[in-house]
């Protein structure tokens, strides 16, 4: 699990409330955190490799455009939480299986410096990548905000970069600095050294369960008006993605808080336990309990972040999976709507292609001025949901369509003369 204590316990005059959770039953803790964590780096990595795409056939003849800025995020943050998890499976596999190494990690007055450098390690490797995580689906939420408002493209994507990975790196490095200062092997006592690495551990993590909601709501509300301007009727297509894109923000928060609210809890109750004169005293029982309980449901949770967030962005994606070398440029005709009306059964992907073609002209009828960039910013937005792939590529079919009516018109044109 990621959390700032484990940080703290690579310091020898460790806290007491510190040593208290860590060293209650830790083989049990460490093979809690190596079962969730492999679990869920086994279905994160399943969920982000490139699948055969199914229930959808291109009209034009242009190869499929490049994903939007926001879908880049989204894969990002997965990645992060991907290598963090895998920082969480190694760390807790060495302690599990090293108690010895594990026990020289601080021992005060020695000449071993492995141990303390695998603790310190390791733990900034996890705290970096969830860190990053944070950062990105900050950036999530600003990115689709700025699309729907057409304030963003593909080129802000690098000012992201800039931003997430500098303020983690940063942030790491002086909340480390703070905490092993003047070095790990004599650590400064008290809690006020350790404060500033708690707070750049829990900054973003407060930024965004704070922010995020709020940007999420008015991108919601700014959607809607996009959906009835777009061609002047509210109808069920706008009301069914518009829903869509609702629910993907609720599920991204909902997995944010489960994964990452019992860490909030857990240090409130720890700081509440430092700030008593004995915490082995009978009135602090329940409190110690609640610790402790929360401390292991932070050992499933955390690592089940990666897995719980393909699921929020992308829903199951199934185990049919492309490995080709070179990914085929178009999607060539799909007959499963054929077979699908021969079975008599009902897919949604599949009733996606049926209407496809009459929804395109539709939606071509009834574009306006801004239809192009409003099509645009929806797509971005409904971006992995199965349901909604007749959305997600309106705006590049409606191309496709204008550069055929096109050369027909010009065809037409050529004969007569």
């Amino acid at each position: 699990m990621a959390s700032p204590r484990l940080e703290t316990f690579c310091c020898p005059n460790r806290d007491e409330s510190t040593g208290y959770v860590v060293n209650f039953q830790p083989r049990f803790f460490s093979a809690i955190c190596v079962g969730s964590g492999s679990v869920s780096l086994v279905l994160a990595v399943l969920q982000i490799l490139p699948k055969r795409l199914r229930g959808y056939r291109r009209l034009g003849q242009y190869p499929l455009p490049k994903p939007a800025s926001s879908a880049r995020i989204l894969l990002i943050i997965s990645l992060c939480d991907v290598l963090g998890c895998a920082g969480i499976i190694l760390r807790s596999s060495v302690w599990l299986s090293s108690e010895n190494f594990i026990a020289r990690i601080s021992v005060t007055n020695t000449t071993e410096v492995w141990p303390a450098t695998f603790c310190v390690g390791s733990a900034m490797w996890i705290q970096l990548f969830y860190s990053a995580s944070f950062w990105w689906t900050f950036c999530y939420a600003v990115d689709v905000y700025l699309v729907v408002k057409r304030s963003a493209g593909l080129s802000t994507i690098v000012l992201y970069h800039m931003i997430t990975w500098g303020l983690a790196v940063l942030l790491c490095v002086e909340g480390v600095a703070m905490l092993y200062y003047p070095s790990i092997s004599s650590c400064e006592n008290g809690l006020e050294h350790a404060i500033p690495h708690y707070i750049t551990t829990y900054a973003p993590l407060l930024l965004v369960l704070i922010v995020n909601p709020v940007l999420f709501g008015r991108t919601v509300s700014a959607v809607t008006s996009l959906l009835k301007g777009r061609q002047g009727i509210y109808t069920e297509n706008e009301r069914r993605l518009g829903t869509e894109i609702k629910t993907r923000f609720f599920k991204i928060m909902l997995v944010f808080v489960i994964c990452w609210l019992p860490n909030l809890i857990n240090e409130s109750l720890l700081f509440y336990l430092e700030m008593q004169a004995d915490i082995k005293a009978s009135h602090l029982k329940n409190v110690r309990n609640a610790a402790l309980i929360t401390w292991f449901i932070m050992g499933i949770l955390n690592p089940m972040q990666g897995f719980l967030n393909t699921l929020a962005f992308h829903g199951w994606t199934g185990f049919d999976v492309d490995l080709s070398v070179q990914r085929r440029r178009e999607i060539p005709w799909d007959s499963a709507s054929t077979s699908a009306a021969a079975a008599g059964a009902y897919n949604p992907t599949v009733g996606s292609s049926l209407n496809y073609q009459g929804y395109v002209q539709e939606a071509k009828k009834g574009m306006n001025g801004n239809g192009q960039q409003a099509s645009d910013a929806i797509s971005v937005l409904s971006e992995g949901s199965e349901s909604s792939t007749v959305e997600i590529h309106i705006s590049s079919e409606l191309r496709d369509f204008e550069g055929i009516d096109a050369d027909g018109e010009s065809m037409e044109n050529s004969e007569k003369h």
